[in-house]
């Protein structure tokens, strides 16, 4: 399932002393000198993101669950019975999973009752990954994705083939031809990788 935390950084509260000016049209007639004390966190800042992680990641542990040492954004809770519920963070993102019924909307209502949130339901798509829940399991694609990387490299119109290149070409460092746009190339294998 997922959820989403509706303005999640103003969730966070500051550990640090933050100051910020009045902003215009809420200025106070003979106070104009004067500068507000923040004690939670705004957009914009900084300390934004911190600060949400560590309300987050408080919240999390005070109701039973453990960050997995490997995966800081993975948290896990087991009940007398060895039922498990799995969450997995992302900035303000939840996914969570489980074998029991009852955990499931346990950890839903304590999340709504804590803070502002969305109910996405059933996760269908979620980092540029489809995933369809079927009774026959569960299937992940990124066709979405790859069309999109297809159309901004302008190569929606391609031939599909097995090898990206000539079999028996051979690639040498130096040689005539056009220089490729390394900007526009790094790009393109950083959308791969993704």
């Amino acid at each position: 399932y997922h959820l989403d935390v509706k303005s999640a950084f103003l969730n966070g509260i500051l550990e640090e002393e933050v100051y910020v000016q009045q902003p215009e049209g809420f200025l106070v007639k003979g106070q104009e000198d004067k500068v507000y004390h923040l004690k939670k966190a705004l957009y914009g800042l900084k300390q934004a993101p911190r600060a949400w992680n560590a309300r987050i990641d408080g919240y999390l542990h005070q109701n039973g669950f453990t960050k997995c040492p490997y995966e800081h954004a993975i948290y896990m809770k087991r009940n007398h019975q060895g039922e498990f519920l799995i969450i997995c963070l992302y900035v303000d993102d939840l996914l969570y999973t489980g074998s029991c019924v009852e955990m499931l909307a346990e950890f839903k209502e304590a999340m709504f009752n804590e803070f502002e949130m969305t109910d996405n339901g059933l996760m269908s798509y979620f980092l540029g990954i489809e995933v369809k829940q079927q009774q026959d399991g569960i299937f992940i694609s990124q066709k979405k994705y790859m069309k999109e990387i297809l159309e901004k490299f302008k190569m929606s119109n391609c031939n599909p083939v097995n090898t990206p290149i000539a079999t028996g070409m051979k690639l040498s460092r130096e040689g005539i031809g056009d220089f490729v746009d390394s900007t526009l190339f790094k790009s393109l294998v950083g959308s791969l990788r993704y």
